[in-house]
């Protein structure tokens, strides 16, 4: 039997049932195309404002940080040869006489 290029896509004889198959297929493609876009339109958004709120949140917190730090002195090192200031007490203790 001997297979012919002409009817191999479409394998309805009607060329009616065969218009309804291209048009449906083509209904589908395009209803896949805009449900993909809507789909890729949403999660793009969910994930900006995720990464919003994760981008706030994290300079929120180094703000207090560097808040937090600013309040404390910071020590400082004596340079060889420098002055260390600071209190003291005398300490009167017992003689060994």
């Amino acid at each position: 039997m001997k297979y012919s290029s002409i009817n191999r896509g479409i394998p309805a004889g009607n060329p009616i049932a065969n218009a309804l198959v291209i048009i449906v297929g083509a209904l589908a493609i395009g209803a896949s195309i805009v449900l993909g876009f809507v789909a890729f339109v949403v999660l793009g958004s969910i994930v900006l404002i995720l990464g919003s709120i994760i981008a706030l949140r994290l300079w929120w917190f180094n703000r207090k940080l560097r808040r937090h730090a600013g309040a404390q002195p910071s020590p400082r090192r004596a340079e060889p040869g420098g002055v260390i200031e600071g209190e003291y007490h005398v300490v009167k203790g017992k003689k060994n006489s």
